[in-house]
């Protein structure tokens, strides 16, 4: 009897820490566990994103739309509710411009938030913040129609000009023959001053001269004509018209699909059995699902926490690099374990000033990825925490703002390391720590940046 119980046990022992594991890795994966900060922004026209397109803040994945609101006249925008990962909030302030954007040529599109200028103030929760419309490609290609058009038009003006010009050096070269032919008979009062040598001297020169513009003006012509002949032997018109032809055709196909999605909606959200429209089924819909998700992760909060199973999360090294707090990190043994491999710069070698606001310099890059070559291909799975350190020392700031000068620089490396060598965005952290490093390390006091490659849980 007693065996028998004991099996029991580990049988749901085991299906719960399966369970728990699995719903780790889902809300892993979906950015669960993650803090959000909500916002809002505002398109007349959604071009393609959806509730659930992905959110990116300064090029870097932050989160998702998670509702669109639909306006109730044409006068009005969709309203869009999106959620920034906590860690990207310092980059989103009140003069960031949201737009939308596409991946590659024919990607998906994708909601970019811009990072916004130092000088102002960091965006609150549920801040609208402003947004600028997408450029359709349709307007693109008519656009570019029009200017296809108008050198057309400019070739054949400066043609009909050029023949005219040509018109009026040759008349203009027929009149000089006759008055040096004039001349060299011995006509007219001019031509009896051609008996002086000097005279008959310089007006040979001058008749020289009249040549040689002559026959510039002839090569002239003849490029003229060759790049006529060229642009005529290229077909440039005929793919004009193939061009606006082809756009024709393509704005039928459009408007036939219009017509399509318009009755395709209007089948869709027409009522069901039961009388309820199509929006207020997909409400339910999405009330359930995030009901479901909000269950779902608390419930894996509790397990991590839960007397029997704690340890185990503990023992396999589960931690989360999202939301290192100081005070938090300076207790935990993962992070202050001296066996961690850590490299320290300081602020003069990383970091310069422009326009007043601190960046990283050309030769703290340098430094950095000499730092990240003596670990090798390990560095794309090893987690890294960004320890970011000022004292305040610096005249230009405030002194008492050295937490967020020390989180700024973190930041700053944190987003170089990322694009630099492409690495997970889960397996990068940052904490403020002002200018105290955690107990029982070389320094006591530091002012820079220092890299803590954490040491694999065994």
């Amino acid at each position: 009897m007693a065996n028998r119980n004991f099996l029991i046990g580990m049988f749901v022992l085991i299906g719960l820490t399966l369970f728990a594991v699995g719903l780790f890795l889902v809300g892993k994966k979906h950015g669960t566990f993650a803090r959000h900060v909500e916002f809002y922004t505002e398109f007349k026209n959604l071009n393609g994103i959806t509730n659930g397109s992905k959110v990116k803040v300064a090029g870097m994945d932050a989160g998702q739309i998670v509702a669109v609101g639909v306006p109730d006249n044409p006068s009005s925008r969709f309203r869009i509710k999106l959620e920034i990962n906590e860690t990207l909030r310092g980059l989103v302030r009140t003069d960031s411009v949201a737009t939308i954007a596409t991946e590659g040529v024919v990607g998906g599109t994708f909601l970019l938030v811009g990072s916004g200028s130092p000088q102002a103030p960091a965006a609150t929760p549920l801040t609208t913040l402003p947004s600028r419309e997408p450029v359709e490609m349709s307007a693109l290609l008519e656009h570019g129609l029009v200017l296809l058009k108008d050198a057309d038009t400019n070739v054949n003006k400066v043609g009909a000009k050029v023949d005219e010009t040509l018109d009026a050096v040759k008349t203009t070269v027929a009149n000089a023959n006759d008055v040096v032919v004039g001349l060299k008979q011995g006509r007219g009062p001019a031509g009896m001053l051609l008996k002086d040598e000097t005279v008959a001297s310089n007006i040979r020169q001058s008749v020289t001269n009249a040549k040689d513009a002559t026959a510039a003006l002839h090569r002239a012509s003849g490029r003229v004509d060759g790049m006529a002949a060229d642009i005529q032997s290229r077909g440039v018109t005929k793919k004009v018209d193939e061009t606006m032809s082809s756009a024709r055709d393509a704005a039928a196909s459009i408007n036939a699909s219009s017509k399509q999605v318009h009755q395709t909606i209007a089948a869709a959200t027409k009522p069901d059995n039961q009388g309820v429209d199509a929006g207020t089924n997909i409400r339910e819909t999405l009330s359930n699902v995030n009901s479901a998700s909000d269950n779902m992760s608390q419930g894996s909060e509790a397990l991590k926490h839960n007397f029997f199973l704690r340890g185990y999360f503990k023992r396999r090294g589960y931690y989360s690099l999202a939301n290192l707090t100081p005070d938090g990190y300076r207790k935990d043994r993962i992070f202050t374990n001296p066996a961690n491999e850590r490299a320290w710069f300081s602020a003069t070698e990383l970091f310069t000033r422009e326009s007043n606001v601190e960046v990283l310099s050309s030769e703290g890059k340098k430094q950095l990825d000499a730092a990240m070559d003596r670990f090798g291909e390990s560095v794309f799975d090893r987690p890294i925490v960004i320890e970011g350190y000022s004292n305040g020392a610096d005249p230009a700031n405030d002194p008492t703002d050295a937490l967020s000068s020390s989180r700024h620089r973190a930041i700053l490396v944190r987003l170089y390391l990322q694009n630099r060598f492409q690495l997970y965005p889960s397996n990068l952290g940052i904490v403020a720590l002002q200018s105290s490093p955690p107990g029982g390390l070389v320094h006591s006091e530091w002012d820079g940046i220092c890299l803590v490659f954490l040491r694999p849980q065994q």
